[in-house]
């Protein structure tokens, strides 16, 4: 397994390895910007042959404490950010893959952002981590449902439920969404959570345990062990959603009301800046601190 990287022209880049797929775009002088590509690429080259080395403590919770010897960057990344946000699970119950798709963009963003880049991210399928000179700023657009974008018309360019601006003095450098249908395993039952955080990784963890905290039991909640569906999961046999139907609205609202309260109580202690939840039409936004803005 090879990694890959292609132009895809306006001035992105395509790189993939394995399960790592990169989308990334870097502004400024052209001699500068291939540079800072060419050295992103050095580093994403062997970000998953070095993560593999020390899986195993990776999909260990973080309270086992066998990640304290963690070699590589992007690893000990995932595994401080992780075990920084074990408080917010009701058992206490993580692992460092929880972090991984945010620590990946996180060090490939640092290699792009060589001095002279204006801005910079890189998209880590979803997980996004930026690069921001001052002066410079990113507008974001936000999809609430994927899945209902997609299934709309897949074609055509999606209709964004809303669009925000991470401009140079936020403190907001990573953007995370998480969800029940998203790529990764949910126990929650949001649509989609989206946090704006300081760093990727936090913004990846925080989104995930928020959209984990979005949750209830009902009986027609189709919930799987998780290691029925991916033999190579860090979550074991814990029950992840595979299918929620349309649910009492009142019985929404709750679910929301302790997704937000999770995310508040993440602000409370500076893991993440601000989060935007959706589950079945209704919404909920842990607005930025005072402290914040």
């Amino acid at each position: 397994m090879q990694a890959t990287r292609q132009s895809l022209g306006d001035a992105r880049w395509h790189f993939q390895h394995g399960p790592i797929d990169i989308v990334l775009q870097a502004d400024g002088p052209p001699a500068v910007v291939d540079r800072a590509v060419a050295q992103a690429w050095q580093v994403f080259e062997t970000v998953l042959p070095t993560l593999v080395q020390e899986l195993p403590a990776l999909r260990a919770p973080v309270l086992s404490r066998l990640g304290v010897g963690l070699q590589g960057p992007v690893a000990r990344r995932m595994w401080q950010t992780a075990q920084d946000a074990a408080w917010a699970t009701p058992d206490g119950f993580v692992t460092p893959m929880v972090a991984v798709a945010g620590a990946v963009a996180q060090a490939v963003l640092q290699a792009l952002a060589q001095p002279g880049i204006e801005r910079a991210y890189v998209n880590n399928g979803g997980d996004i981590a930026l690069h921001l000179a001052p002066g410079q700023s990113w507008r974001l657009g936000l999809v609430s449902d994927v899945q209902a974008a997609l299934a709309s018309d897949p074609h055509s360019d999606w209709v964004v439920d809303g669009a925000f601006s991470i401009t140079h003095d936020m403190p907001v450098r990573g953007v995370a969404t998480s969800g029940w249908r998203g790529r990764s395993f949910s126990l929650g039952i949001a649509d989609s959570v989206t946090v704006l955080a300081e760093t990727a990784a936090q913004a990846d963890v925080a989104a995930t345990l928020i959209a984990n905290a979005v949750n209830l039991e009902h009986p027609d909640i189709v919930r799987r062990p998780a290691n029925s569906l991916r033999d190579d999961t860090d979550l074991g046999d814990r029950l992840v959603t595979v299918d929620v139907p349309r649910l009492p609205r009142a019985w929404v609202a709750r679910a929301v009301q302790l997704g937000l309260d999770c995310a508040h109580a993440m602000q409370q202690r500076g893991q993440l800046y601000a989060a935007f939840l959706c589950c079945q039409g209704q919404v909920a936004v842990a607005q930025p601190l005072e402290s914040w803005v």
